[in-house]
């Protein structure tokens, strides 16, 4: 594999501690607890494939995987144009060792302009990871398909794909309810009416969150036994430098709570009922808005409960209560001024690790996964 630090070189680099701006609150908030950050592993794999987006970490042992590995696809190919990447690398932390765990062919006659892989990505429990594409031929949206969901198993070989008139550049962090022979999957579309980013492209209200009632036999793929938009209306747009912008975080909670963040809204949502709702909330209501929020992407949830949004628009990752909607923490966790302000535009994928005991997270503009703890 293709890698910028040696072993030696990452052990010098590691363990780089950020005294960047504190938290809001530093009582009992997740974040206040964060006092390393090191980088893992640079994650380009051999085919050269850049900017890494989503991060989903292995419930399972089984094939190629351990339970704990952290997988982490790439959504740019070697020539750094997005939606082109095709890899998804395998970092296992007892090893520190990065694999390769699949590559899928850059197109597929199921899924609509081939294969650029999204921050939308899931292991289950059984196994078998689903990883949505939001593909394009130049780099631009101006030439993005609708893309679909591709189904893995735990070798990294491709068993089934899904698409059709309700996927359409499945975007965000997935959302999963997993019971093992039943789950549950939320994954928000960012595509539906998007074109070209030449002049003041418009923001167009189509984004959706579909849910999928998924069905798991023992020993066979999954199967998609129904299909439901649970949240719709939110604002996409084609953009420049970031390919498109849209709801890219979703996390379920309490009370059959979905959370999800609106990135051109600049503001967290919560669609009641998500498991069960058998139409749209539209956009759902506002959590929190605004504040510490500058244009949130990805978001995962800590073990008390707590969302943690990181901002596309700075390098800050925002700790709020969803209980109360109250932002409670900021913590500048990528402060690269080599953008304005520092560390913009770098934050994708986050994870919470097994442990509990800290995060995941990827810096886009140097290619590495970071553990902060």
């Amino acid at each position: 594999m293709k890698a910028t630090f040696s072993p030696r070189a990452l052990a010098a680099a590691v363990t780089t501690l950020l005294a960047l701006s504190g938290a809001a609150h530093a009582g009992d908030t997740f974040l206040a607890g964060i006092k390393k950050h090191m980088v893992l592993t640079n994650t380009v794999p051999d085919n050269g494939d850049q900017n890494p987006y989503a991060i989903a970490v292995s419930p399972i042992t089984a094939g190629k995987l351990k339970a704990g590995d952290v997988l982490v696809d790439n959504f740019n190919n070697a020539a750094n144009l997005q939606g082109l990447g095709s890899t998804i690398v395998n970092y296992r932390p007892d090893s520190k060792e990065m694999t390769l765990f699949a590559q899928i062919p850059r197109t597929l006659e199921q899924c609509p302009g081939g294969v650029g892989l999204s921050t939308a990505m899931t292991v289950l429990k059984s196994g078998w990871v689903i990883v949505g594409s939001t593909p394009s031929n130049d780099g631009m949206t101006d030439t993005k398909g609708a893309g679909c969901l591709m189904v893995l198993d735990t070798n990294g070989k491709l068993v089934d794909v899904w698409s059709g008139p309700d996927i359409n550049d499945p975007w965000g962090n997935m959302a999963v309810i997993d019971n093992g022979d039943k789950v549950t999957l939320f994954v928000s579309n960012a595509g539906f009416g998007v074109g070209s980013a030449k002049g003041t492209p418009p923001v167009v209200n189509l984004a959706t969150v579909l849910r999928l009632d998924i069905e798991v036999p023992a020993g066979q793929p999954p199967k998609v036994l129904k299909r439901t938009v649970v949240a719709s209306g939110f604002g996409e747009q084609a953009d420049k430098s970031v390919f498109l912008i849209g709801p890219t975080g979703l996390v379920y909670g309490k009370d059959d709570k979905l959370y999800v963040s609106d990135a051109l809204g600049n503001r967290i949502s919560e669609i009641w009922d998500a498991a069960s709702r058998d139409t749209s909330a539209g956009i759902g209501r506002t959590l929190t808005h605004d504040g510490l929020l500058l244009r949130p992407l990805a978001l995962t949830s800590t073990p008390q409960g707590h969302l943690l949004a990181t901002n596309g628009s700075n390098g800050k990752v925002v700790e709020i209560d969803p209980a109360t909607g109250e932002q409670l923490a900021a913590r500048w966790i990528d402060a690269n001024k080599a953008q304005t302000p520092p560390g913009s535009g770098d934050l994708f994928g986050i994870a919470i690790t097994p442990q509990g005991d800290g995060f995941y997270y990827v810096t886009d503009d140097n290619n590495n996964l970071v553990l902060a703890k």
